[in-house]
């Protein structure tokens, strides 16, 4: 008896993912491609949602390359796609159906950051407030912003219930371990009252903050179909969003070790693919969690004022 507990809750046997079906929107670059290559690390056939194709295809041809010979790991996928639109969201959903039987978890990851951004004004006047925070923001950007962070996980959501519910009727062993769900890719400013810590954009914020209300109004309203929603929301990472450059041919953004920022994180360093690979597998595996969405930070909103 003592034996089976032990297996039970071994490492290897909880995160255990041969038979998952993943989707993660924003998948090749940054912290999906954290999602992604976690997923496919332990088992998991992942498909990556991104704007070009070939960029995809490289990303995974290198990490697929890296699965060849090793039975306990995936297979990743790349599949073009604009999730800001209600018709893409159901092209997708149809696409991965003819492949896949189901899925099990929708990563509703691809976001967008920095539009919009405006520059403090040091003069306290209404003048300079209209100036810096009306007259410079781009409606296109503004509109931008949040189609992609809030919108876009909207129609995503929704076009993919029915392959998630399928999931609870599969039959196989990982099926009775892992219960269907929907992950936000929030932000920890989604509760910042600060603007400074995301880039002195109100877009984002709001985008943000909506990804956040969305996560906990959409767990309630799924719970007669049993699929879980939850969010994640990061601090700094290293990431496209925050060095401005491409990432490199593995997905991965490297951050100059001397890079300024305009907020301080008390873990004094940038979350890492192992901090966010280990959020991923405990959000995937534990089916008690349920419309919550969890901050990995480093701290930094125990520094600046919010309401998380």
């Amino acid at each position: 008896m003592a034996d089976n507990i032990l297996h039970e809750l071994n490492a290897r046997s909880l995160f255990d993912l041969r038979g998952v079906v993943a989707v993660v929107t924003g998948g090749g670059t940054g912290i999906g491609m954290m999602i992604s290559s976690t997923l496919v690390a332990n088992g998991a056939t992942v498909y990556i949602i991104g704007p070009n194709q070939n960029d995809l295809d490289k990303v995974t041809d290198i990490y697929n390359a890296a699965c060849d010979n090793h039975p306990g790991r995936g297979k990743m996928y790349g599949l073009q796609g604009d999730i800001r639109l209600k018709s893409e969201a159901t092209r997708l959903s149809l696409e991965i159906g003819k492949r896949e039987p189901y899925v099990t978890i929708l990563f509703n990851n691809a976001g967008v950051g920095g539009q919009g951004s405006f520059v403090r004004p040091t003069e306290p006047t209404a003048s300079t407030f209209v100036a810096n925070l009306f007259d410079a923001v781009d409606p296109e950007s503004f509109d931008n912003t949040l189609r992609t962070n809030a919108v876009g996980p909207y129609w995503m959501s929704l076009a993919f219930l029915p392959l998630l519910e399928k999931w609870k009727h599969a039959d196989i062993p990982a099926a009775r371990k892992f219960v269907p769900q929907i992950v936000m890719t929030s932000s920890m400013n989604g509760w910042s009252k600060d603007s400074a810590t995301a880039a002195f954009s109100f877009p984002y914020l709001f985008s943000k903050s909506a990804i956040g209300h969305f996560t906990s109004s959409l767990a309630h309203e799924l719970l007669p179909l049993g699929v879980r929603v939850n969010g994640i929301a990061p601090g700094l990472f290293p990431t496209e969003m925050v060095s401005r450059d491409k990432a490199d041919d593995l997905g991965i953004s490297h951050i100059p070790p001397d890079t300024p920022w305009p907020l301080e994180t008390p873990a004094g360093s940038l979350g890492s693919r192992v901090d966010m690979g280990t959020l991923v597998l405990f959000l995937v595996a534990n089916h008690y969690v349920n419309g919550e969405t969890v901050l990995i930070d480093g701290g930094s909103l125990l520094k600046h004022p919010s309401s998380y």
